[in-house]
Formats: C-alpha cells, structure tokens, sequence
C-alpha cells in the first residue's frame, strides 16, 4: 500500500512539474508580455491608445499582449528596468533613460513627425510676451521634469536664448501636457511650455478658449518620442518575438483597416516608421549638459 502511495504521488508531481518545464524550453512559457507608455496626457486618451493597440499586436503576433498603466514618467522607466513592462512608448529622453537602465534595448519605431519635433510655449492671452526674452520675471510651467518636449527641450532653448530658470519669478511641473495649457488657461502660470501635438491637437478640437491661452513661440526641431524593446524578449518571449512586434507596428494601418486607423489617430499620428538608437545620440547629450541625466 505505501509502494503503491508512493508511486501516484510521483506521478501526480511529474504531471505537474512537466509541462510548465515544457514550456520555459521555448522562451514563451505563457508570459503576457505588457507594454506601457508615458502618462503625458489625460487617462481617457491613454486608454483608447494603448488598450486597442495590446489587442491589435496580440492578434498580429500570437502574443498575449496588455496594456499596463503608469502613473507617472519615472514609473514607465522603473517598469521597464523592472521587467514590468517589456515594450514603452516614450519620449527622447525617457527613452534614453530607459536604454541606459536595460543595456541592449532598442528604439525600434517612431511617427514620422518624431524625426522633426517642437515644442510650443504658450502664455495668457493679453499678456506682452512676445518672444522667449519676455519670460524674464515671468511665472511659467513645464511638463513632467522627465519629458523632452515639456520640458528638457524648453530648458535648452531657454538657455540658449540666454535665459536661465533663476530669470524667471517661479517655475513648476504639471505632470502631463493637458494640464500646462489648463493652468496657463485658468491664469495660474503666466505661460507654458507644451508638446506640440498636444497643442495643435486640443485647438483643433475646441477645448481650448483661445481668448485666455495663446502659442507665441515654437521651438527649432528636434528627435522625440519612439518605441523601446528591451533587448531580452526573444529570450522571454521566443526567437523572433521582438522582430513580430516590429513589424506589427510599421504595418498599423497600413491596408486602411478603420480599427487601426482609430489607433494610429490616438497617437496623432499617420503610421510608424523604423527609428535607432543613434537618432537619439543628441537628446542623451543635451540631458547630460543640463545635468538631468549623470
């Protein structure tokens, strides 16, 4: 009777143990591969964006792919060097921060307007400010202190206007695109530094009353947001994992499906085009020499 015990429990522990080794073998092993973004605009927005395209890159690549919210920018990167998060949508510099937390992850796409981005200050309506020079004794607001186009890229065109922070009468940080023009709308800050996709966007839309808020002053171009992989996902998620997702995203909306059109709308944009690590050499640097990456 023990003999015979002993017999079905080593059977019972093989049936269990046996295939979950099965399925580690070929890299997959059912993981859910998540992919998250920055949070630079309301939650609404973000939702419609990532949660259709998880359920468009898991039908295109077999992949059970989700999507996994972020509250703010610092959190997509901790995620992302966590293993929490195996594919971000981030700006120049997250992305970078991102890069230089995972060794060996890769930018693999961007919208085509990313190659050449603005920035766009933004000021109460009324008020004589015409150029970056009339912001001196001005109170102003940024984005995220982790977002390029909000403000890594204003603080460098700032300085290179010959204007430092300590010029101005008080600085902040909204957190999220929407919320700079909203605060510049309600008369809290006497301007803004804004994404100028988010800007552009909110105008068309007729959420912002143009009579209190107005754009003065738009920045020279620069590299900007992108999709990062980390460099392990073949490993986690099966030879050729991180190539399927690749070429998912270069095919959004290319046989004008109206689904992935809503998608590609979500992001503003058209499609995404192939992007390196190399386009963003520039963005690393100007962090450096402002002393927001060490």
């Amino acid at each position: 009777m023990k003999l015979k015990q002993l017999f079905i429990g080593v059977i019972t522990l093989m049936s269990i143990t046996i295939p979950a080794c099965g399925g580690d073998a070929d890299g997959v092993s059912g993981r859910t591969l998540y992919i998250g973004g920055i949070p630079d605009q309301d939650v609404s927005i973000l939702e419609a964006r990532f949660e259709g395209l998880a359920d468009y890159l898991s039908a295109e690549t077999g992949l059970d792919v989700r999507y996994s919210p972020s509250t703010d920018y610092a959190a997509v990167v901790t995620g992302f060097r966590n293993d929490n998060i195996q594919l971000a949508w981030y700006g120049g510099l997250t992305g970078v921060q991102a890069r230089l937390a995972v060794p060996g992850s890769i930018a693999i796409a961007q919208r085509p307007r990313d190659e050449a981005f603005h920035s766009v200050f933004i000021k109460r309506a009324g008020l004589d400010i015409a150029n970056l020079g009339d912001l001196v004794g001005r109170s102003l607001t940024f984005g995220s202190e982790s977002s390029t186009s909000g403000y890594l890229m204003p603080l460098f065109f700032l300085n290179e206007a010959g204007i430092s922070v300590d010029d101005l009468q008080s600085i902040s940080f909204s957190g999220s695109h929407d919320v700079t023009w909203k605060l510049v709308e309600a008369g809290a800050f006497d301007a803004g530094a804004i994404n100028a996709a988010v800007w552009e966007q909110r105008v068309a839309d007729g959420e912002v009353d143009l009579s209190k808020v107005e754009a003065f002053f738009t920045t020279p171009p620069y590299v900007d947001y992108h999709w990062v992989a980390r460099g392990d996902i073949d490993d986690e998620f099966g030879e050729g994992a991180e190539e399927k997702l690749r070429q998912a995203l270069l095919d959004l909306g290319s046989d004008g499906d109206t689904t992935e059109l809503a998608i590609l709308e979500a992001f503003q944009g058209e499609g995404f085009i192939p992007t390196t690590n190399e386009n963003y050499a520039a963005i690393e640097q100007v962090a450096r020499d402002l002393e927001i990456i060490r």
